[in-house]
């Protein structure tokens, strides 16, 4: 089952967007001692004792005003008792367990999924006998924490990854050999219409209505001598717009279709640019090693001179830095144009991905290329890198076995994936580099 996926649930400050930070090591939402500040990044993949999982803030989607406020943060629990596989339920020691908390509590001793509570802000001796209450809450699984220095969360992440199946890490992304391609994008882009354009009917309900796609839909093709699979997604939409449990919804949504998928197609508006959201899903796709394509659609619309093509993908590589070896096609679903040159990209950048290198090939280019360049000198000791293979995984990795591996910097590595790039062809696919001990 691709993509595991854990939920962290509770009511407002309660310290959620600070565990949630903490697992995936970087200050990505802002924290703020006002109820509901939670804005910007509400997912991430977090690392732990060598399996991945999807980590979800379910405090970024709830809305400002008061009296509904309950009402959302009941909603947000209930789906991620649906969608997610594990749910950590926040709750603060400062403040005892108040009726929200117990409502909360209510509903997640009926789900059939694993619930860890988390009682946070326990930093001292006096607030770790306070801490004892939360037993009353029923759950099997405590642990007291405090996510703002991180004492007590590794052995929550243990409890975490032990549930995470050992085959999981490596079926993510496994298939039948059927490329599957996943239409990703802000709301309105486009997504829905180039899958009908595609298909030549109305598979999905087309409206102007940000979020009318729910789900992901899966839609198997047999057209030009190709076989392939897509997958439409929900909306990936930005906070500003929306006040309901729709967006968390389609979140989830596209998370999981990201997980399903080799290639991700990811849909711009020509005229509004790339967003935040759109570069945070890319981020994520690429850190999940995905295919990636991006499509400029409605590119009718934008007024052109001779070099408007090539200015505006300039500027679009320098937001999508540093992996910026990615196709970009300027499409529009309206008119059919470029619309099958996206499809035939993104299989092209499927076969990429499958691309395997010769081990005599590969030492060939590259030593070549690091006798031309040679790494730094470490501390009077020169690096030396004598050989080097492409590892068997699923995104292309290759392993560079030195005498000093740990002291080979980042603008080395990346002139070592430039030069992988230049010699054989990756477009589309995030490279993977590891220094080894020889």
């Amino acid at each position: 089952m691709p993509g595991f996926t854990v939920a962290i649930v509770g009511r407002p400050n309660v310290g959620k967007s600070t565990l949630f930070n903490r697992l995936l090591e970087q200050r990505k939402a802002i924290v703020d001692d006002v109820s509901g500040v939670t804005r910007d990044r509400q997912y991430g993949l977090a690392d732990w004792n060598g399996k991945t999982f999807n980590v979800i803030d379910t405090g970024g989607f709830v809305s400002r005003s008061e009296d509904v406020f309950e009402r959302e943060i009941r909603k947000q629990v209930k789906i991620a008792m649906e969608e997610a596989n594990v749910l950590i339920f926040m709750v603060d020691v400062t403040t005892g367990i108040t009726d929200l908390d117990a409502d909360v509590a209510d509903l997640l001793r009926r789900s059939a999924k694993p619930v860890f509570l988390a009682v946070n802000k326990v930093d001292n001796h006096e607030r770790q006998l306070e801490a004892a209450e939360f037993y009353s809450m029923g759950f099997e699984n405590i642990f007291f924490l405090s996510s703002m220095s991180g004492s007590g969360t590794g052995e929550l992440l243990d409890a975490v990854a032990e549930l995470i199946p050992e085959d999981d890490q490596a079926i993510a992304g496994a298939d039948d050999g059927i490329p599957k391609i996943a239409i990703i994008g802000q709301p309105n882009v486009g997504k829905s219409s180039l899958l009908n354009a595609l298909i030549g009917e109305e598979r999905n309900i087309v409206s102007d209505i940000a979020g009318t796609t729910r789900d992901t839909i899966h839609t198997r093709y047999r057209l030009f001598q190709k076989d392939f699979i897509l997958i439409d997604t929900a909306g990936i939409r930005r906070k500003a717009k929306v006040h309901e449990d729709l967006e968390f919804y389609s979140v989830i949504r596209a998370i999981k279709a990201l997980d399903e998928a080799d290639v991700c197609l990811l849909l711009l508006d020509a005229e509004k640019g790339i967003a935040a959201q759109d570069l945070s899903i890319f981020s994520l796709a690429a850190r999940k090693g995905k295919g990636l394509v991006v499509m400029v659609n409605k590119w009718d619309l934008v007024e052109k001179e001779t070099n408007t093509a090539r200015d505006y993908e300039k500027v679009l590589k320098q937001r999508l830095a540093p992996f910026t070896d990615v196709p970009i096609i300027f499409a529009s679903v309206t008119e059919k144009q470029r619309i099958f040159k996206a499809i035939e990209t993104a299989l092209e950048v499927y076969e990429n991905r499958q691309r395997k290198v010769q081990t005599s090939k590969l030492n060939d280019v590259m030593l070549k290329a690091i006798e031309a360049f040679h790494p730094p000198v470490v501390r009077g000791t020169a690096i030396k890198i004598k050989y080097v293979t492409q590892l068997p995984t699923q995104t292309p990795s290759f392993a560079f076995f030195a005498n000093l591996p740990d002291d080979i910097k980042t603008p080395y590595r990346n002139y070592l994936e430039n030069k992988i790039r230049e010699n054989f062809n990756f477009q589309g696919v995030p490279v993977r580099i590891f220094f080894r001990k020889k």
